[in-house]
Protein backbone atom coordinates (compact mmCIF):
# COMPACT_ATOMS: atom_id res chain seq x y z
CA UNK A 1 0.00 0.00 0.00
CA UNK A 2 2.83 2.37 0.87
CA UNK A 3 4.53 1.73 -2.47
CA UNK A 4 1.31 2.33 -4.41
CA UNK A 5 0.76 5.55 -2.50
CA UNK A 6 4.30 6.64 -3.37
CA UNK A 7 3.66 6.02 -7.05
CA UNK A 8 0.39 7.93 -6.87
CA UNK A 9 2.18 10.85 -5.26
CA UNK A 10 4.84 11.28 -7.93
CA UNK A 11 2.67 10.90 -11.01
CA UNK A 12 1.60 13.79 -13.20
CA UNK A 13 -2.00 14.16 -14.28
CA UNK A 14 -3.36 14.00 -17.81
CA UNK A 15 -5.87 16.81 -17.60
CA UNK A 16 -4.84 18.78 -20.69
CA UNK A 17 -7.36 18.47 -23.51
CA UNK A 18 -6.34 18.05 -27.11
CA UNK A 19 -7.74 21.46 -28.10
CA UNK A 20 -5.80 23.09 -25.25
CA UNK A 21 -2.52 21.51 -26.33
CA UNK A 22 -3.20 22.57 -29.92
CA UNK A 23 -3.96 26.16 -28.93
CA UNK A 24 -0.89 26.27 -26.67
CA UNK A 25 1.22 25.16 -29.63
CA UNK A 26 -0.33 27.84 -31.85
CA UNK A 27 -0.22 30.78 -29.47
CA UNK A 28 2.76 29.79 -27.34
CA UNK A 29 5.33 31.76 -29.34
CA UNK A 30 3.26 34.95 -29.44
CA UNK A 31 4.65 37.22 -26.74
CA UNK A 32 5.53 40.82 -26.06
CA UNK A 33 8.69 40.27 -28.12
CA UNK A 34 6.55 40.11 -31.24
CA UNK A 35 4.24 43.02 -30.43
CA UNK A 36 6.88 45.37 -29.04
CA UNK A 37 10.42 43.96 -29.28
CA UNK A 38 10.31 43.35 -33.03
CA UNK A 39 10.74 47.11 -33.53
CA UNK A 40 14.41 46.73 -32.54
CA UNK A 41 14.97 44.14 -35.26
CA UNK A 42 13.25 46.36 -37.84
CA UNK A 43 15.33 49.38 -36.82
CA UNK A 44 18.50 47.28 -37.20
CA UNK A 45 17.87 45.61 -40.57
CA UNK A 46 15.12 47.65 -42.23
CA UNK A 47 12.74 45.74 -44.54
CA UNK A 48 15.41 43.02 -44.78
CA UNK A 49 14.24 41.95 -41.32
CA UNK A 50 11.95 39.65 -43.31
CA UNK A 51 15.05 37.68 -44.33
CA UNK A 52 16.17 37.50 -40.70
CA UNK A 53 12.83 36.13 -39.55
CA UNK A 54 12.65 33.72 -42.49
CA UNK A 55 16.05 32.20 -41.67
CA UNK A 56 15.17 31.99 -37.98
CA UNK A 57 11.82 30.35 -38.80
CA UNK A 58 13.52 27.73 -40.98
CA UNK A 59 15.93 26.81 -38.18
CA UNK A 60 13.11 26.53 -35.63
CA UNK A 61 11.05 24.38 -38.01
CA UNK A 62 14.00 22.02 -38.47
CA UNK A 63 14.66 21.85 -34.72
CA UNK A 64 10.99 21.18 -33.98
CA UNK A 65 10.95 18.37 -36.55
CA UNK A 66 13.91 16.79 -34.77
CA UNK A 67 12.23 17.21 -31.39
CA UNK A 68 8.99 15.83 -32.80
CA UNK A 69 10.78 12.68 -33.95
CA UNK A 70 12.04 12.01 -30.43
CA UNK A 71 8.91 13.19 -28.60
CA UNK A 72 6.51 10.98 -30.57
CA UNK A 73 8.81 8.01 -30.01
CA UNK A 74 9.12 8.66 -26.27
CA UNK A 75 6.66 11.26 -24.85
CA UNK A 76 8.22 12.75 -21.73
CA UNK A 77 7.55 15.91 -19.76
CA UNK A 78 11.32 16.35 -19.53
CA UNK A 79 11.35 16.64 -23.33
CA UNK A 80 14.78 17.42 -24.81
CA UNK A 81 16.45 17.25 -21.38
CA UNK A 82 15.35 13.62 -20.95
CA UNK A 83 16.39 12.78 -24.51
CA UNK A 84 19.82 14.35 -24.02
CA UNK A 85 20.14 12.30 -20.82
CA UNK A 86 19.36 9.10 -22.70
CA UNK A 87 21.31 9.73 -25.90
CA UNK A 88 24.36 11.73 -24.78
CA UNK A 89 24.73 11.20 -21.06
CA UNK A 90 23.41 12.21 -17.69
CA UNK A 91 25.60 15.32 -17.60
CA UNK A 92 23.96 16.63 -20.77
CA UNK A 93 20.38 16.13 -19.56
CA UNK A 94 21.25 17.59 -16.17
CA UNK A 95 22.92 20.68 -17.63
CA UNK A 96 20.37 21.64 -20.27
CA UNK A 97 17.49 20.83 -17.92
CA UNK A 98 18.66 23.23 -15.22
CA UNK A 99 19.63 25.88 -17.81
CA UNK A 100 16.15 25.68 -19.27
CA UNK A 101 14.58 25.92 -15.81
CA UNK A 102 16.67 29.01 -15.03
CA UNK A 103 15.72 30.61 -18.35
CA UNK A 104 12.02 30.33 -17.58
CA UNK A 105 12.46 31.47 -14.00
CA UNK A 106 13.80 34.73 -15.43
CA UNK A 107 11.05 34.83 -18.06
CA UNK A 108 8.50 34.82 -15.23
CA UNK A 109 10.10 37.86 -13.61
CA UNK A 110 10.50 39.71 -16.94
CA UNK A 111 6.88 39.19 -17.94
CA UNK A 112 5.73 40.14 -14.43
CA UNK A 113 7.61 43.45 -14.70
CA UNK A 114 5.88 44.31 -17.99
CA UNK A 115 2.47 43.29 -16.64
CA UNK A 116 3.12 45.30 -13.47
CA UNK A 117 3.96 48.42 -15.46
CA UNK A 118 0.71 48.21 -17.44
CA UNK A 119 -1.57 47.31 -14.53
CA UNK A 120 0.15 49.75 -12.21
CA UNK A 121 -0.58 52.61 -14.58
CA UNK A 122 -4.20 51.52 -15.04
CA UNK A 123 -4.93 51.04 -11.34
CA UNK A 124 -2.71 53.87 -10.09
CA UNK A 125 -0.80 51.55 -7.76
CA UNK A 126 2.96 50.88 -7.43
CA UNK A 127 4.28 48.80 -10.31
CA UNK A 128 5.94 46.31 -7.96
CA UNK A 129 2.64 45.64 -6.23
CA UNK A 130 0.89 44.89 -9.52
CA UNK A 131 3.78 42.68 -10.68
CA UNK A 132 3.72 40.57 -7.53
CA UNK A 133 -0.09 40.42 -7.62
CA UNK A 134 -0.16 38.99 -11.15
CA UNK A 135 2.55 36.47 -10.28
CA UNK A 136 0.81 35.24 -7.13
CA UNK A 137 -2.49 34.88 -9.00
CA UNK A 138 -0.92 32.67 -11.68
CA UNK A 139 0.99 30.64 -9.08
CA UNK A 140 -2.33 29.87 -7.40
CA UNK A 141 -3.92 28.95 -10.72
CA UNK A 142 -1.08 26.56 -11.66
CA UNK A 143 -1.11 24.93 -8.21
CA UNK A 144 -4.72 23.73 -8.38
CA UNK A 145 -4.66 21.48 -11.45
CA UNK A 146 -3.10 21.21 -14.88
CA UNK A 147 -6.61 21.68 -16.24
CA UNK A 148 -6.66 25.20 -14.80
CA UNK A 149 -3.43 26.02 -16.57
CA UNK A 150 -4.73 24.52 -19.81
CA UNK A 151 -8.03 26.40 -19.69
CA UNK A 152 -6.42 29.76 -18.94
CA UNK A 153 -3.70 29.30 -21.56
CA UNK A 154 -6.30 28.23 -24.13
CA UNK A 155 -8.25 31.48 -23.83
CA UNK A 156 -5.18 33.68 -23.56
CA UNK A 157 -3.66 32.05 -26.64
CA UNK A 158 -6.96 32.32 -28.52
CA UNK A 159 -7.05 36.04 -27.75
CA UNK A 160 -3.50 36.48 -29.06
CA UNK A 161 -4.25 34.53 -32.23
CA UNK A 162 -7.37 36.61 -32.89
CA UNK A 163 -5.39 39.82 -32.30
CA UNK A 164 -2.68 38.76 -34.77
CA UNK A 165 -5.17 37.65 -37.44
CA UNK A 166 -7.15 40.88 -37.07
CA UNK A 167 -3.96 42.91 -37.37
CA UNK A 168 -2.91 41.12 -40.55
CA UNK A 169 -6.37 41.50 -42.12
CA UNK A 170 -6.43 45.23 -41.38
CA UNK A 171 -2.86 45.52 -42.63
CA UNK A 172 -3.60 43.81 -45.94
CA UNK A 173 -6.63 46.06 -46.46
CA UNK A 174 -4.45 49.10 -45.76
CA UNK A 175 -1.72 47.91 -48.15
CA UNK A 176 -4.30 47.44 -50.91
CA UNK A 177 -5.83 50.85 -50.18
CA UNK A 178 -9.16 49.44 -49.01
CA UNK A 179 -9.02 50.67 -45.41
CA UNK A 180 -10.88 53.98 -45.00
CA UNK A 181 -8.99 56.57 -43.01
CA UNK A 182 -5.59 54.90 -43.29
CA UNK A 183 -2.76 57.37 -43.87
CA UNK A 184 -0.51 54.75 -45.46
CA UNK A 185 -0.84 52.14 -48.22
CA UNK A 186 1.15 50.24 -50.81
CA UNK A 187 4.52 48.53 -50.50
CA UNK A 188 6.94 51.31 -51.38
CA UNK A 189 8.42 51.23 -47.86
CA UNK A 190 10.06 47.95 -48.85
CA UNK A 191 12.51 49.70 -51.17
CA UNK A 192 12.58 53.45 -50.35
CA UNK A 193 14.57 55.06 -47.50
CA UNK A 194 17.83 53.35 -48.42
CA UNK A 195 16.52 50.23 -50.12
CA UNK A 196 15.50 46.78 -48.92
CA UNK A 197 18.65 46.31 -46.80
CA UNK A 198 19.65 49.88 -45.88
CA UNK A 199 22.19 48.83 -43.27
CA UNK A 200 23.75 45.95 -45.19
CA UNK A 201 24.12 42.22 -44.60
CA UNK A 202 25.67 42.58 -41.16
CA UNK A 203 22.44 44.20 -39.92
CA UNK A 204 20.46 41.20 -41.21
CA UNK A 205 22.63 38.95 -39.05
CA UNK A 206 22.17 41.23 -36.03
CA UNK A 207 18.38 41.12 -36.48
CA UNK A 208 18.61 37.34 -36.88
CA UNK A 209 19.70 37.05 -33.26
CA UNK A 210 16.58 38.91 -32.12
CA UNK A 211 14.41 36.76 -34.36
CA UNK A 212 15.92 33.50 -33.06
CA UNK A 213 15.11 34.42 -29.47
CA UNK A 214 11.62 35.59 -30.43
CA UNK A 215 10.70 32.03 -31.44
CA UNK A 216 11.54 30.59 -28.03
CA UNK A 217 8.54 28.65 -26.73
CA UNK A 218 7.74 26.35 -29.64
CA UNK A 219 9.16 23.38 -27.71
CA UNK A 220 6.72 23.85 -24.78
CA UNK A 221 4.09 21.78 -26.56
CA UNK A 222 6.20 18.61 -26.26
CA UNK A 223 6.26 19.17 -22.49
CA UNK A 224 2.56 19.95 -22.22
CA UNK A 225 1.52 17.05 -24.46
CA UNK A 226 2.92 14.58 -21.92
CA UNK A 227 0.07 15.61 -19.59
CA UNK A 228 -2.64 14.92 -22.15
CA UNK A 229 -4.44 11.66 -22.86
CA UNK A 230 -3.04 11.37 -26.39
CA UNK A 231 0.50 12.78 -26.21
CA UNK A 232 1.76 11.36 -29.50
CA UNK A 233 -1.21 12.58 -31.52
CA UNK A 234 -1.03 16.04 -29.95
CA UNK A 235 2.70 16.34 -30.61
CA UNK A 236 2.20 15.38 -34.26
CA UNK A 237 -0.50 18.04 -34.64
CA UNK A 238 1.73 20.66 -33.08
CA UNK A 239 4.71 19.81 -35.28
CA UNK A 240 2.55 20.10 -38.41
CA UNK A 241 1.31 23.51 -37.22
CA UNK A 242 4.79 24.97 -36.77
CA UNK A 243 5.34 25.96 -40.40
CA UNK A 244 2.10 27.88 -41.01
CA UNK A 245 2.11 29.27 -37.47
CA UNK A 246 5.50 30.91 -37.87
CA UNK A 247 4.76 31.92 -41.44
CA UNK A 248 1.44 33.58 -40.61
CA UNK A 249 2.08 35.14 -37.23
CA UNK A 250 5.66 36.31 -37.59
CA UNK A 251 6.45 36.65 -41.28
CA UNK A 252 2.92 37.78 -42.16
CA UNK A 253 2.73 40.41 -39.47
CA UNK A 254 6.31 41.61 -40.09
CA UNK A 255 5.47 42.01 -43.79
CA UNK A 256 2.51 44.22 -42.87
CA UNK A 257 4.68 46.35 -40.56
CA UNK A 258 7.56 46.99 -42.99
CA UNK A 259 5.11 47.74 -45.80
CA UNK A 260 3.13 50.33 -43.88
CA UNK A 261 5.80 51.97 -41.71
CA UNK A 262 9.22 53.29 -42.81
CA UNK A 263 11.90 51.24 -41.05
CA UNK A 264 13.42 54.41 -39.59
CA UNK A 265 10.15 56.01 -38.46
CA UNK A 266 10.34 57.56 -34.95
CA UNK A 267 7.00 55.94 -34.08
CA UNK A 268 8.61 52.48 -34.04
CA UNK A 269 10.11 53.31 -30.65
CA UNK A 270 6.67 52.75 -29.07
CA UNK A 271 6.33 49.32 -30.67
CA UNK A 272 5.93 48.17 -34.26
CA UNK A 273 2.29 47.10 -33.97
CA UNK A 274 1.19 50.27 -32.22
CA UNK A 275 2.94 52.37 -34.87
CA UNK A 276 1.02 50.57 -37.63
CA UNK A 277 -2.32 50.93 -35.84
CA UNK A 278 -1.71 54.66 -35.42
CA UNK A 279 -0.82 54.97 -39.12
CA UNK A 280 -4.06 53.18 -40.00
CA UNK A 281 -5.93 55.67 -37.79
CA UNK A 282 -7.38 52.92 -35.60
CA UNK A 283 -9.13 54.60 -32.63
CA UNK A 284 -7.52 54.11 -29.20
CA UNK A 285 -4.51 52.32 -30.71
CA UNK A 286 -2.27 52.74 -27.61
CA UNK A 287 -5.01 51.39 -25.31
CA UNK A 288 -5.68 48.44 -27.60
CA UNK A 289 -1.99 47.53 -27.68
CA UNK A 290 -1.73 47.82 -23.91
CA UNK A 291 -4.51 45.21 -23.57
CA UNK A 292 -2.91 42.94 -26.18
CA UNK A 293 0.52 43.19 -24.58
CA UNK A 294 -0.92 42.56 -21.11
CA UNK A 295 -2.64 39.40 -22.34
CA UNK A 296 0.55 38.32 -24.12
CA UNK A 297 2.80 38.72 -21.09
CA UNK A 298 0.22 37.10 -18.79
CA UNK A 299 0.10 34.12 -21.14
CA UNK A 300 3.90 33.91 -21.28
CA UNK A 301 4.16 34.16 -17.49
CA UNK A 302 1.55 31.44 -17.06
CA UNK A 303 3.29 29.19 -19.58
CA UNK A 304 6.75 29.89 -18.13
CA UNK A 305 5.63 28.90 -14.62
CA UNK A 306 4.16 25.68 -15.97
CA UNK A 307 7.19 24.85 -18.12
CA UNK A 308 9.81 25.53 -15.46
CA UNK A 309 7.94 23.51 -12.82
CA UNK A 310 7.60 20.51 -15.14
CA UNK A 311 11.29 20.60 -15.98
CA UNK A 312 12.14 20.72 -12.27
CA UNK A 313 9.77 17.79 -11.72
CA UNK A 314 11.41 15.79 -14.50
CA UNK A 315 14.90 16.48 -13.15
CA UNK A 316 13.82 15.31 -9.70
CA UNK A 317 12.18 12.21 -11.16
CA UNK A 318 15.49 11.30 -12.81
CA UNK A 319 17.52 11.92 -9.65
CA UNK A 320 19.02 15.22 -10.86
CA UNK A 321 17.17 17.38 -8.32
CA UNK A 322 15.91 16.86 -4.76
CA UNK A 323 13.36 14.05 -4.70
CA UNK A 324 10.82 16.25 -2.97
CA UNK A 325 10.34 18.17 -6.23
CA UNK A 326 8.82 15.08 -7.84
CA UNK A 327 6.00 14.88 -5.31
CA UNK A 328 2.54 15.64 -6.68
CA UNK A 329 -0.93 16.27 -5.31
CA UNK A 330 -3.84 13.87 -5.82
CA UNK A 331 -4.70 15.80 -8.99
CA UNK A 332 -1.18 15.25 -10.33
CA UNK A 333 0.26 18.74 -9.79
CA UNK A 334 3.97 18.99 -8.81
CA UNK A 335 3.34 21.62 -6.14
CA UNK A 336 6.87 21.50 -4.72
CA UNK A 337 8.37 22.10 -8.15
CA UNK A 338 5.95 24.99 -8.64
CA UNK A 339 6.86 26.37 -5.20
CA UNK A 340 10.60 26.29 -5.92
CA UNK A 341 10.10 27.96 -9.30
CA UNK A 342 7.82 30.59 -7.77
CA UNK A 343 10.16 31.44 -4.89
CA UNK A 344 13.23 31.89 -7.10
CA UNK A 345 11.20 33.90 -9.63
CA UNK A 346 9.88 36.19 -6.90
CA UNK A 347 13.41 36.71 -5.58
CA UNK A 348 14.55 37.67 -9.09
CA UNK A 349 11.52 39.96 -9.40
CA UNK A 350 12.33 41.57 -6.07
CA UNK A 351 15.93 42.10 -7.22
CA UNK A 352 14.60 44.25 -10.05
CA UNK A 353 12.89 46.61 -7.62
CA UNK A 354 15.14 46.47 -4.55
CA UNK A 355 18.70 46.02 -5.82
CA UNK A 356 20.79 48.06 -8.26
CA UNK A 357 19.68 47.66 -11.86
CA UNK A 358 22.97 46.00 -12.78
CA UNK A 359 22.14 42.99 -10.58
CA UNK A 360 18.99 42.13 -12.52
CA UNK A 361 20.73 42.82 -15.82
CA UNK A 362 23.47 40.35 -14.85
CA UNK A 363 20.86 37.70 -14.08
CA UNK A 364 19.29 38.28 -17.49
CA UNK A 365 22.69 38.02 -19.18
CA UNK A 366 23.18 34.49 -17.83
CA UNK A 367 20.16 33.33 -19.85
CA UNK A 368 20.91 35.28 -23.04
CA UNK A 369 22.10 32.33 -25.15
CA UNK A 370 20.14 29.47 -23.55
CA UNK A 371 17.58 29.35 -26.38
CA UNK A 372 20.31 28.77 -28.96
CA UNK A 373 22.03 26.28 -26.68
CA UNK A 374 18.76 24.37 -26.36
CA UNK A 375 18.42 24.22 -30.17
CA UNK A 376 21.99 22.91 -30.39
CA UNK A 377 21.37 20.21 -27.77
CA UNK A 378 18.17 19.09 -29.53
CA UNK A 379 20.02 18.74 -32.84
CA UNK A 380 22.98 16.86 -31.36
CA UNK A 381 20.64 14.61 -29.35
CA UNK A 382 18.57 13.73 -32.40
CA UNK A 383 21.73 12.93 -34.33
CA UNK A 384 22.79 10.49 -31.60
CA UNK A 385 19.33 9.14 -30.76
CA UNK A 386 18.11 8.19 -34.24
CA UNK A 387 20.51 5.24 -34.54
CA UNK A 388 19.59 3.97 -31.07
CA UNK A 389 15.86 4.17 -31.77
CA UNK A 390 16.20 2.34 -35.06
CA UNK A 391 18.46 -0.31 -33.48
CA UNK A 392 15.79 -0.97 -30.86
CA UNK A 393 13.13 -1.38 -33.52
CA UNK A 394 11.33 1.80 -32.48
CA UNK A 395 8.74 2.94 -35.03
CA UNK A 396 9.28 6.58 -35.93
CA UNK A 397 5.95 8.29 -36.51
CA UNK A 398 7.69 11.59 -37.25
CA UNK A 399 11.02 11.64 -39.08
CA UNK A 400 13.59 14.36 -39.55
CA UNK A 401 13.90 15.30 -43.20
CA UNK A 402 17.06 14.34 -45.13
CA UNK A 403 18.69 12.83 -42.07
CA UNK A 404 21.53 13.29 -41.18
CA UNK A 405 22.36 16.11 -43.60
CA UNK A 406 19.85 18.72 -42.41
CA UNK A 407 20.61 17.89 -38.78
CA UNK A 408 24.33 18.43 -39.30
CA UNK A 409 23.66 21.61 -41.28
CA UNK A 410 21.50 22.94 -38.44
CA UNK A 411 24.25 22.21 -35.90
CA UNK A 412 26.78 24.01 -38.06
CA UNK A 413 24.51 27.04 -38.48
CA UNK A 414 23.89 27.35 -34.73
CA UNK A 415 27.63 27.22 -34.08
CA UNK A 416 28.06 30.02 -36.64
CA UNK A 417 25.44 32.08 -34.80
CA UNK A 418 27.39 31.57 -31.57
CA UNK A 419 30.44 32.89 -33.37
CA UNK A 420 28.46 35.89 -34.56
CA UNK A 421 27.32 36.60 -31.00
CA UNK A 422 30.95 36.58 -29.89
CA UNK A 423 31.73 39.19 -32.54
CA UNK A 424 29.02 41.62 -31.40
CA UNK A 425 29.97 43.51 -28.20
CA UNK A 426 26.33 43.74 -27.13
CA UNK A 427 25.84 39.97 -27.46
CA UNK A 428 29.28 38.92 -26.22
CA UNK A 429 28.49 39.52 -22.54
CA UNK A 430 25.31 37.41 -22.76
CA UNK A 431 27.18 34.63 -24.55
CA UNK A 432 30.03 34.54 -22.03
CA UNK A 433 27.66 34.71 -19.05
CA UNK A 434 25.55 31.85 -20.38
CA UNK A 435 28.62 29.77 -21.22
CA UNK A 436 30.00 30.38 -17.73
CA UNK A 437 26.79 29.08 -16.14
CA UNK A 438 26.76 26.18 -18.59
CA UNK A 439 30.32 25.12 -17.74
CA UNK A 440 29.47 25.15 -14.03
CA UNK A 441 26.41 22.95 -14.56
CA UNK A 442 28.30 20.58 -16.87
CA UNK A 443 30.94 20.11 -14.18
CA UNK A 444 28.26 19.26 -11.63
CA UNK A 445 26.60 16.88 -14.10
CA UNK A 446 29.87 15.10 -14.86
CA UNK A 447 30.54 14.75 -11.13
CA UNK A 448 27.11 13.20 -10.57
CA UNK A 449 27.59 10.83 -13.50
CA UNK A 450 30.93 9.64 -12.15
CA UNK A 451 29.86 9.49 -8.50
CA UNK A 452 26.78 7.39 -9.32
CA UNK A 453 28.01 5.17 -12.18
CA UNK A 454 25.35 2.48 -11.77
CA UNK A 455 22.46 4.96 -12.07
CA UNK A 456 24.10 6.84 -14.92
CA UNK A 457 24.91 3.67 -16.89
CA UNK A 458 21.39 2.34 -16.40
CA UNK A 459 19.87 5.55 -17.71
CA UNK A 460 22.19 5.89 -20.70
CA UNK A 461 21.48 2.41 -22.07
CA UNK A 462 17.99 3.52 -23.15
CA UNK A 463 16.72 -0.01 -22.55
CA UNK A 464 12.99 -0.58 -22.82
CA UNK A 465 12.82 -1.45 -19.14
CA UNK A 466 14.70 1.67 -18.13
CA UNK A 467 12.56 3.87 -20.36
CA UNK A 468 9.40 2.39 -18.87
CA UNK A 469 10.58 3.47 -15.43
CA UNK A 470 11.40 6.97 -16.63
CA UNK A 471 8.01 7.33 -18.33
CA UNK A 472 5.94 5.75 -15.57
CA UNK A 473 4.92 9.17 -14.29
CA UNK A 474 3.59 10.22 -17.69
CA UNK A 475 1.76 7.09 -18.84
Amino acid sequence: MRQNKQLANDKLGSGLKSKQVTMISIGGVIGAGLFVGSSNAIAAAGPAVLVSYLIAAIIVVLVMQMLGEMATARPDTGSFSSYADQAIGRWAGFSIGWLYWWFYVLVISIEAIVAGNILGDWLAIPHWMAAFGVTFALIACNSLSVGNFGAMEYWLSLFKVCAIVSFIILGVLAILGFLPGSSTSGMENLYVNGGFAPNGGVAIIAALLTAMFSFQGSEVVTIAAAESKEPKANIKKAIRAVVWRLGLFYLGSMFVVVCLIPWNAPGLATGSYQAVLVAMNIPWAPGIMSIVVLVAVTSCLNSALYTASRMAYSLAHRGDAPKILSRTTQSGVPVNAIALTAVVSLIALGANYLLPKQVFEFLLATSGAIALLMYLVIAVTQLCMRKKLVAQGQKLEVKMWLFPYLTVLTIAFILVVFGIMAAFPGQRIELLSTLGLTVALVCIGVYLQRSQPELSAKRSTMSQKGQAKINRAFA
